[in-house]
């Protein structure tokens, strides 16, 4: 048998053609190579691609979903009552957008249904049109803000900058 030089925590050891060592190797805890969890065969991953520490765990979508979701909240604590019952939704784009570009028209980047009937007022927002007007991120975070707080206020019938003194119109 040869071994190579030690190296703190990785060691590469060769055995002969009859697997002896091999048979010691798995007593000691050591895995032996066909006993490892591999992709081979297409036969499924051995665990999760991404971790959920790093920044590719969650999608484009998944986060611009939380950004919604986290202005939603920082008016929700503002103005608790008067937004009980109101959905914020997140849609890719406009319904209709090939028609609003035809006529020249620009696309919105959200839109407000009142409620009636006993359905709850929404607000929507487009993720494609805002993520194609921010050009960085921290831009994105604060497009997606203020264009929470424009069609929440629309939805109160106040100014935007009387519902959140952080807004600032950032587009056009």
């Amino acid at each position: 048998m040869q071994s190579q030089p030690h190296v703190p925590g990785f060691t590469v050891r060769w055995t002969d053609a009859e697997g002896d060592q091999g048979k010691a190797h798995a007593s000691a805890g050591v895995r032996g190579f066909r006993r490892r969890r591999r992709n081979r065969h297409g036969r499924g991953l051995r665990g999760e691609l991404m971790l959920p520490s790093l920044p590719g765990f969650r999608t484009r979508s998944e986060r611009f979903d939380d950004m919604v979701l986290d202005s939603a909240e920082r008016l929700q604590d503002m103005w608790g009552k008067q937004l009980d019952g109101v959905l914020f939704a997140v849609d890719e784009i406009p319904p209709d957008l090939e028609q609003l570009v035809a006529a020249g028209g620009g696309a919105p980047m959200g839109s407000y249904t009142a409620g009636g009937r006993g359905e709850a007022p929404m607000i929507t927002v487009y993720r494609r049109v805002v993520e194609q007007t921010a050009g960085t991120r921290e831009e994105l975070q604060d497009l997606v803000h203020d264009v929470v707080v424009e069609y929440t206020a629309e939805m109160l019938g106040v100014p935007p900058e009387t519902l959140d003194p952080v807004y600032r119109r950032r587009y056009q």
